[in-house]
């Protein structure tokens, strides 16, 4: 599953869902603008949109969502947060569907931060008055978990898997969360309550299963059928050259992953997950050089989902070069994008001795 945490950063893609809220009425067009520039990922100028669309008085509530979904943009929550509270602070007495999205984003800024009992605080009001709401129970859980609530945060997880009617891809997503913060065996209880649905499942869907139990022979046979299954071609190929890829990675064949994710981005060349795996498999290979130029060619494609890790994988890949001047530059930069990085200012240190 190409979505690393998908359920964690699930409203973050929302950017379009009130955006024209509004629109056509008198007074809304520096919001408007500013919406428009966060389709584009332009975050600096949908920020100076806002700040425009503040001061002439425009919709507050609006401005400031947006000014906050901008500023998420640039991973600045702080400024994110207190955006979003100032929204909520305009907004009318009788809670809506708007405030429900603001609320949404409020509560991922919080987690970004790694506020997890803030976030947990935002999800226990949104759940106290949509209380089917899966997408709220699975982030909620996953925010306990982090938090280290392991009762509380199952309970939310096995909630929002009862919504979904235990959804494969909700239960492989719940695996991540606990792998994510250290507790893959308690994960891959969710792997296995998923093999238990056996023939409902797609062979892509039992491939990417074997693969986190990490059985790797039969998710490549798993993946190999689906990718010559015609029904799976269409709509989700890239998923499946995605797990494949990384199947023939860790079976040691990083040549033929290799292979496989270029002819993939042959024809889909605008696919930032895939050439950013092509230059972690090219790493791996110590062809640096290719590595380089795949991560770069991944900055390029219209995409913010990986922007932060594609940067730092630039630098590494200057540091295998040699190139640890060029490296130290990026570096300085990168660390004044995302100043909390403690993998990072560790990496600088390093540099600064080169």
């Amino acid at each position: 599953m190409k979505a690393t945490k998908k359920w964690l950063l699930a409203m973050l893609v929302i950017l379009t869902a009130f955006s024209c809220a509004g629109c056509g009425k008198k007074g809304t067009e520096n919001i408007e603008a500013g919406m428009a520039a966060i389709e584009g990922l332009e975050y600096s100028q949908a920020l100076s949109c806002f700040e425009k669309a503040i001061v002439n008085g425009e919709n507050l509530e609006l401005a400031y969502r947006g000014q906050g979904i901008a500023y998420m943009g640039l991973t600045q929550y702080e400024e994110a947060i207190a955006s979003f509270e100032k929204a909520l602070k305009s907004s009318g007495m009788f809670p809506g569907e708007l405030e429900y999205d603001i609320n949404f984003y409020l509560a991922t800024a919080k987690y970004k931060m790694g506020d997890n009992n803030g976030a947990i605080g935002v999800f226990d009001g949104i759940l106290a008055l949509q209380k089917k709401n899966c997408d709220a129970y699975f982030l909620r859980g996953s925010a306990k978990v982090a938090a280290k609530d392991l009762e509380g945060g199952k309970a939310d997880l096995e909630k929002a898997m009862e919504l979904s009617g235990n959804s494969t891809e909700l239960l492989i997503d719940a695996y991540k969360v606990f792998a994510d913060n250290g507790m893959e065996q308690e994960g891959s209880t969710y792997l296995t309550k998923a093999l238990e649905k056996g023939a409902t499942m797609t062979d892509y869907e039992k491939g990417t299963i074997s693969y986190y139990l990490k059985d790797y022979e039969n998710a490549r046979n798993y993946l190999e059928t689906a990718r010559t299954d015609n029904k799976n071609k269409e709509s989700n190929e890239g998923n499946i050259v995605y797990m494949l890829g990384q199947t023939y990675e860790q079976l040691g064949d990083n040549n033929y992953a290799a292979v496989l994710y270029e002819g993939y981005l042959a024809e889909h060349p605008n696919d930032v997950e895939i050439c950013n795996q092509l230059g972690l498999c090219k790493l791996e290979a110590k062809d640096y050089q290719g590595a380089l130029n795949a991560f770069q060619a991944a900055m390029q494609i219209e995409s913010d989902s990986l922007t932060q890790n594609l940067k730092y994988n630039e630098i590494v890949a200057y540091e295998y070069l040699g190139d640890f001047t060029k490296a130290k530059v990026l570096m300085e930069a990168y660390l004044k994008a995302y100043p909390d990085d403690g993998a990072a200012i560790r990496e600088y240190e390093f540099l600064k001795t080169r």
